[in-house]
């Protein structure tokens, strides 16, 4: 391998926004955002959607998300054309 063309990995905490739950990895990603972990260190914080934790294929539990909402988009995008089942 070539030498120093690899990133940095340094210690990340990652909070799924949906459950709560924060876990401590190694990443290359950063964030302005600290958090103090449970060994007293600080962390830098990246709060994402979706992790194991909150994911339907993990948890085994489907959670419906703005059923409306994605209708609506898809006949924003496909207007009449979807409604009367022309192409």
């Amino acid at each position: 391998m070539k030498a120093n063309i690899h990133p940095d990995y340094h210690p990340v905490v990652f909070r799924d926004a949906s459950t709560g739950t924060a876990f401590l990895t190694r990443s290359t990603a950063t964030s302005d955002t600290t958090i103090e972990w449970s060994d007293g260190n600080t962390y830098p914080l990246i709060t994402v959607d979706v992790t194991s934790d909150s994911h339907p294929f993990w948890t085994g539990n489907q959670r419906l998300v703005d059923t409306a909402g994605r209708v609506e988009k898809f006949h924003r995008r496909y207007g009449d054309r979807a409604r009367k089942g022309k192409r």
